[in-house]
């Protein structure tokens, strides 16, 4: 999967003050997938689109369950330091970035800074495939969550309905296969601009529906203890930190970069202030809302708990524009981890020398992508429990790319000084990382142990 088309033509020289390879191809020697599909042609406002659409999904909705893993203290005290660690990580990535772009050999793709940093291997056989895995688990993951708002729709006003999960699935895998055949990552800018608003929609609903609740004369008792036995609560916390890792992962931080219309300098950091301005209003609200309404029994998703035990604790019409909101959004965050796997299709089948659009390029790219579409929606119909598949792939995935490459990278292009705080901060934040990844993954098999007796393909969650 990690293969890139090569052109015998380009040249690698060794930089021996920096100690990395560094690749003088020519723009003319892109291949099909960064000239087609990565298009440099954005500014830092469409990156900012593109930052927050990568990272801010529904997943938000799973965070007030992660602070009944953490509560109050470890919930509000991870949510920050993962928001500050992601924020700084993705900086690094970002300064790596520009450092080789004025080098005079931009990097357009993760496993590009993989091969040029820590050699061809690395690229091949790491951090393509991994990357791949989280992208297109991604697009699996994207049908499935549209799917099940769908079904709610649904079910909210056809109560006796006969329509099946796999039925709603196979709707929104249509809508994926559309937006599917739009040509460039860069050709996503305005549908990202309107995932942003949505984004900050369904949680500005879900923030004033849990304090709605919250003082309601039907609100819940609220407990916040950590419930559960010893071991329990031991794999409660690595959950529930992996939970908000992979909140905020995004795992395509230089593809969104290669996006951007030359010089780079300085853009991304101003697209991430976007993003994490998002993050910072929406996650803490939800969270914190969330948890304060319902207490420990915060369920995987907090929408859940506003249908109560007996009767929906909110009006029809709010879990429509809520559930609207979502599907809209999360059809957009699937099309934007389409994207490095549209590159892969671009840079193996295209044909760099003929037109983006021409019969050459046109019939492969239109067949393969959707081939890959077709593929995804089959699967989320098949593994509807696939989102606890998805939590190992945060652990051991997620962690990898967002929080230990970055710094690996980074002391390795830079070679801080080992009396630099620096070269300390990064070292911790990998090592720390490295361990949570372990801990994180058997968490993780623990629980799809625990909940694989109630495992069926084409079950109608």
């Amino acid at each position: 999967m990690g293969t890139v088309t090569r052109i015998s033509s380009e040249v690698y020289t060794s930089d021996s003050e920096k100690g990395f390879a560094v690749n003088h191809s020519t723009p003319s020697e892109l291949d099909a997938g960064a000239k087609f599909v990565l298009v440099a042609q954005g500014s830092w406002l469409h990156c900012g689109y593109h930052l927050t659409t990568s990272i801010v999904a529904p997943v938000l909705l799973t965070l007030p369950f992660a602070f009944t893993l953490l509560g109050w203290v470890g919930g509000v005290l991870w949510l920050t330091l993962a928001a500050v660690t992601t924020f700084y990580s993705y900086n690094l990535l970002s300064v790596v970035l520009e450092y080789h772009a004025q080098l005079g050999h931009r990097q357009f793709r993760f496993r590009d800074m993989a091969r040029d940093i820590l050699g061809p291997g690395w690229a091949k056989y790491y951090v393509g495939p991994l990357q791949f895995a989280i992208c297109f688990g991604t697009v699996i993951g994207g049908p499935l969550v549209g799917g099940k708002s769908l079904k709610f729709i649904y079910h909210l006003y056809n109560p006796e309905g006969s329509m099946k999960l796999y039925q709603f699935i196979i709707i929104c895998g249509v809508i994926t296969l559309i937006l599917a055949q739009l040509p460039s990552f860069h050709s996503l800018r305005h549908v990202n601009m309107i995932s942003l608003i949505l984004s900050v929609l369904y949680a500005t609903c879900v923030t004033v529906g849990s304090i709605y609740i919250g003082h309601s004369k039907n609100a819940p008792p609220r407990h916040y203890s950590v419930r559960g036995s010893d071991a329990d609560r031991l794999f409660g916390v690595f959950n529930g930190i992996s939970i908000i890792a992979t909140a905020y992962a995004s795992g395509i931080i230089p593809e969104i970069q290669a996006t951007l219309a030359p010089p780079v300098t300085g853009k991304m950091l101003k697209g991430l202030c976007i993003c994490y301005s998002v993050i910072a209003t929406t996650y803490f609200s939800v969270a914190i809302s969330g948890y304060w309404a319902f207490g420990n029994k915060s369920g995987a998703s907090v929408l859940a708990n506003f249908i109560g035990e007996t009767k929906p604790l909110l009006p029809k019409w709010f879990f429509l524009m809520t559930n609207i909101f979502i599907l809209l959004q999360v059809m957009a965050m699937t099309a934007v981890y389409l994207q490095p796997t549209n590159e892969i299709f671009e840079a193996t089948f295209g044909d760099p020398k003929k037109g983006q659009f021409s019969i050459r390029n046109i019939v492969p790219r239109v067949v393969l992508r959707s081939l890959a579409v077709a593929a995804a929606t089959v699967l989320a119909a098949m593994l509807p429990f696939f989102p606890d598949i998805m939590a190992l792939f945060g652990a051991f995935g997620c962690i990898p790319l967002d929080f230990i490459l970055p710094m690996v990278f980074y002391n390795m292009t830079f070679k801080p000084s080992k009396y630099t705080i620096t070269f300390w901060v990064n070292t911790f934040i990998a090592v720390v990382s490295s361990v949570l990844v372990v801990i994180g993954g058997i968490a993780s098999i623990r629980q799809i142990v625990l909940d694989a007796k109630t495992y069926n393909l084409f079950a109608d969650m």
